[in-house]
């Protein structure tokens, strides 16, 4: 029983949290009627609305499936392209001095812009389409993997980098077995960042311009003044983006083990 309580600790606690939250929720709305379901829906309006829009295109002219697979497609194209970019990027910047000099002011010029920010000028040049929303997620990928990266590898310990020396590694050598390896931590770090950043990004941006996805039904729902499926919408954020940094923190042990195997 000791056992099962150290590895399950943490989602029995989860679970039970979640658990009493939608218990205070249905005593408040469902029970004590504190207020109307047009204004705030309660536990079982809200389950039934998720149940019909599984299969039921109206009123936003798709299902909450299509809505879902929309949002994600644009967001993981975004965050992919950021990634595969910015980590290269931020390593070169922080192991080569021509790099650093080189790129980094521009980059410091183009960091404090929010993602969101750059909306309406992708609005201009791609239209309201995938294009434009990915490069917003493109935009909050790419500054979060390379300030993580660069950070991750500037923090490489010099007794570290002096042993390398000693035994006559070459710079690519530091840099691959002890720059890269020690930076891990920060670079999937960078990466969780910036997939959080991203879908909280591309959310806003649907509601700016999209004709499908979970900003979008969101979107849709308040001009109708529709709060259960604005709820669903909260809920369906909230849950994919705790999915995908699951996924993500699983990929980062996986890779840790590797690199502690080699």
């Amino acid at each position: 029983m000791k056992n099962f309580w150290k590895k399950y600790k943490y989602l029995l606690i989860s679970c039970a949290s979640v658990a009493a939250v939608l218990l205070v929720w249905y005593i408040l709305i469902d029970v004590m009627k504190l207020t109307k379901n047009s204004v705030f829906p309660g536990v079982g309006k809200t389950f039934q609305t998720f149940v019909v829009k599984l299969t039921e295109k109206k009123p936003d002219g798709a299902t909450l499936g299509q809505h879902l697979q929309e949002s994600l497609k644009v967001c993981l194209l975004g965050y992919s392209i950021g990634a595969v970019l910015g980590i290269p990027l931020g390593i070169a910047m922080a192991w080569n001095k021509w790099c650093d000099w080189l790129i980094r002011p521009v980059f410091d010029l183009i960091r404090p812009v929010p993602g969101l920010a750059w909306t309406p000028m992708f609005i201009l040049i791609f239209g309201i389409g995938i294009e434009a929303k990915a490069m917003v997620i493109f935009v909050n990928s790419f500054v979060a993997c390379i300030v993580n990266t660069y950070t991750g590898i500037r923090q490489t310990d010099e007794l570290h980098m002096w042993v390398g020396d000693v035994f006559g590694a070459s710079g690519w050598q530091k840099l691959i077995k002890i720059a890269i390896p020690t930076a891990t931590p920060m670079i999937f770090t960078g990466l969780r960042t910036a997939l959080g950043g991203s879908w909280m990004a591309l959310v806003a941006a649907e509601m700016l311009a999209a004709s499908k996805g979970l900003g979008f039904m969101i979107q849709q729902a308040r001009y109708i003044s529709r709060p259960d499926l604005v709820i669903i919408g909260m809920l369906m954020i909230g849950v994919v983006g705790l999915i995908l940094d699951l996924i993500l923190q699983k990929v980062e042990t996986m890779v840790a083990k590797g690199m502690n195997a080699q």
